[in-house]
């Protein structure tokens, strides 16, 4: 299954298995977790050591926020996830919040040209601050992936208690994963059940 840094971002907000919602970052410990255990961070981002303060836990934060926002339009006319449809950021300010992350880390070209081959050219980080490079990668991923061929298969999972955005893997999806599937399912026959138990018709 592919995965994308932004949809990594946007998942730190989920179902926390008991009826509530979870926030990986609440925490700076938490957002340290994350951030080391992410394994769709460009190498030379952070170092594997590195750790978060409150300052880049909030900005984090808010990068997750214009995100959100932002996948909320992408899903539109469909309902967006419940964990915050109350409490979207402006779609015009979670773009430029993006814009401006995004251009937080200045990169220079580099060019290596080999004995034998051709010429490659790479972009490297001007940047010391780790911290820096990693809100600007958040921003970049997430610039690359909505307005890239992905954005129109991106899907707010409806079944019972899910709070995810995912990625359509073929037309017919519906959930998230399997076992959102399986609770949406039983959602629906209980409904059923309760309709007929109740005198009336079973809901199609």
């Amino acid at each position: 299954m592919e995965r994308w840094l932004a949809l990594e971002l946007a998942s730190t907000i989920r179902h926390d298995g008991e009826g509530g919602v979870a926030d990986d970052l609440a925490t700076v410990p938490g957002t340290t977790r994350w951030i080391q255990g992410c394994g769709d961070l460009p190498a030379g981002r952070v170092p594997a050591e590195f750790a978060a303060d409150e300052d880049l836990r909030l900005r984090i934060v808010e990068v997750r926020q214009a995100v959100r926002a932002l996948f909320a339009k992408a899903v539109s006319p469909a309902p967006p996830s419940p964990a915050d449809a109350h409490r979207l950021m402006p779609v015009d300010r979670a773009t430029a919040r993006l814009n401006a992350v995004a251009a937080l880390e200045p990169v220079v070209p580099q060019m290596d040209w080999p004995t034998e081959g051709a010429p490659v050219t790479r972009l490297l980080s001007a940047e010391d601050d780790p911290g820096v490079r990693l809100l600007a990668a958040l921003a970049r991923a997430a610039i690359d992936f909505l307005s890239g061929p992905q954005r129109p298969r991106l899907h707010s999972c409806t079944a019972p208690r899910c709070v995810r955005y995912f990625v359509k893997s073929h037309g017919r999806q519906e959930w998230c994963k399997p076992s959102c599937g399986n609770r949406a399912r039983a959602a629906r026959h209980y409904k059923r059940q309760q309709a007929v138990a109740e005198g009336g018709s079973a809901p199609a």
